[in-house]
């Protein structure tokens, strides 16, 4: 089971604070496009819950954009703000560092803010946070390479899309490894892209003759690590770790796969975790909600890989 971490400041510790209104109208949603498999779930879970939440509460309304890059993300916030009035606003940043002034503006406006995910490059805008726990994410990762690995490995990093998250992430997994005697030879963004990962990956190959394993920050970018690999023919040599929980890593962790001998989770139900937290407090006059929902990671191993695999999940 999942360990969740809940900070929560109730109505009676909001009297000094912004206050939320007495009913929402309508809540803005703006995430990621389903560029890569976790997004596409964390797409998934968000439309899902939207068109559940507009059943549920008669008087409130929602706005749901998809963005591809963090500038057509700015404009769809300035979209909601000036043309939808929108009450409160649950965003997953693109990127940290370009949204957070826009996602400053709108907090100091008044309007309710839940930050999913990637962090803002400032501290204490948004009044809520839901996230996977990425320092847990990183560590987890790198006490399995401890453990498993003897003093000397030499092994690789693909990093995310640079954001506050992928920070943590890593710098996490480098405390795991401090002292260790294992050497990181290269960290590289892989943008959570396959793609991109493959040619990272690629590179990689291609500078180090030895690898002994590989930590992908993500399981889509584990996937393109993987591609590249066994197109070089070096499945034999190295193994890798990624992150997320994605069903077909679950499963390969579940077979027995040596090159994936085990996950880390990260759950994109996480966006409906946030949307429902904001519809409650805004909906549920008095009881509105801020602080911090930290969802910690999990490693999945063979044993208890059955209880990670979903089969009719979108990742």
């Amino acid at each position: 089971m999942t360990r969740l971490t809940l900070t929560t400041t109730l109505a009676g510790s909001l009297l000094c604070s912004v206050a939320l209104p007495a009913a929402a109208e309508t809540i803005g949603v703006s995430i990621p496009a389903a560029t890569h498999g976790w997004a596409g779930a964390l797409n998934f879970h968000a439309e899902q819950t939207v068109e559940r939440l507009e059943e549920q509460y008669e008087d409130l309304d929602f706005v749901l954009t998809t963005t591809p890059d963090p500038g057509t993300q700015i404009s769809d916030l300035e979209d909601m703000v000036a043309t939808r009035n929108i009450d409160a606003l649950v965003v997953l940043p693109f990127e940290s560092e370009p949204l957070t002034g826009p996602i400053q503006r709108i907090a100091e406006s008044g309007t309710w803010v839940t930050v999913v995910d990637r962090g803002l490059s400032q501290e204490n805008i948004e009044d809520l946070y839901v996230a996977g726990d990425n320092e847990s994410f990183g560590r987890t990762a790198g006490d399995y390479f401890v453990e498993t690995l003897d003093e000397g490995s030499k092994v690789v990093v693909l990093r995310g899309i640079p954001t506050s998250i992928d920070n943590e992430r890593v710098e996490a997994f480098q405390a795991a490894l401090d002292g260790s005697g294992i050497e990181i030879l290269a960290m590289e963004h892989g943008n959570w892209s396959r793609d991109d990962a493959f040619t990272v990956m690629q590179d990689f190959l291609s500078r180090y003759p030895e690898i002994d394993a590989v930590w992908a920050a993500d399981d889509d970018m584990a996937v393109g690590a993987i591609g590249a690999i066994e197109q070089a023919g070096r499945q034999d040599e190295m193994w890798v770790v990624g992150g997320a929980g994605m069903k077909e890593m679950v499963q390969r962790v579940q077979d027995g796969d040596s090159m994936v001998p085990v996950d880390v989770t990260y759950p994109p139900a996480m966006i409906a975790t946030a949307i429902e937290l904001t519809a409650m407090g805004l909906m549920s006059d008095g009881v509105p909600m801020s602080g911090d929902f930290i969802i910690a990671s999990e490693l999945i191993t063979q044993d208890n890989a059955d209880q990670y695999y979903f089969e009719d999940s979108p990742y």
